[in-house]
């Protein structure tokens, strides 16, 4: 898992009317290189892009065909409508026991496509929307969503660090088996 601990003293420190600069400009460069530097070191180098949809940005990896991290700022609850045809089908899992999970939430904002990630049921819709919700209630704030992978060749992730940034406070940083 990633160190997040330097993230620490600059949140508890960060004012909440710098903090959305701030989380752009300095924070997000560092969980970027932080996430880069922990990728690099369990799978082979890949082709990373780095692309924003709608308001998220995602890191991929186009050799490896799978997401490394999606991050954004919290604009509160998001109302549209699913798009279930987009949904069907991607990613595939030969397991029954992983959704189609997103890796920013529907409610957040967060769409299809590179957005969704195999991911354990049981962690989908149990302790992962605990802090969806919590980014829900926190516009303003940063998201995030990081995943790890054993396998060079797999697209299904071993596990996932969500993380929730909100000026003023301790980061709330949550691991996840997948």
């Amino acid at each position: 898992m990633p160190d997040y601990s330097e993230f620490d003293a600059l949140l508890s420190q960060m004012t909440a009317a710098a903090a959305e600069v701030r989380l752009s400009n300095e924070v997000v460069p560092r969980l970027v290189e932080l996430w880069l530097g922990e990728y690099g070191r369990t799978t082979d180098s890949g082709e990373i892009v780095e692309t924003t949809v709608d308001s998220f940005t995602y890191l991929f990896d186009i050799q490896a065909e799978r997401l490394i991290a999606a991050w954004g700022i919290s604009r509160g609850r998001t109302v549209r409508t699913r798009d279930a045809s987009r949904i069907a089908g991607h990613p595939r899992s030969s397991d029954e026991r992983y959704h189609r999970g997103h890796a920013i939430a529907h409610t957040l904002g967060g769409g299809t496509d590179i957005n969704l990630v195999p991911q354990l049921a049981s962690v989908n819709i149990g302790p992962f929307r605990q802090l969806e919700r919590e980014a829900l209630k926190a516009p303003g704030a940063l998201y995030f969503t990081y995943w790890s992978y054993n396998d060079p060749h797999t697209q299904q992730p071993t596990a996932v660090d969500q993380g929730l940034f909100i000026a003023g406070r301790l980061p709330q940083i949550r691991r996840h088996a997948n």
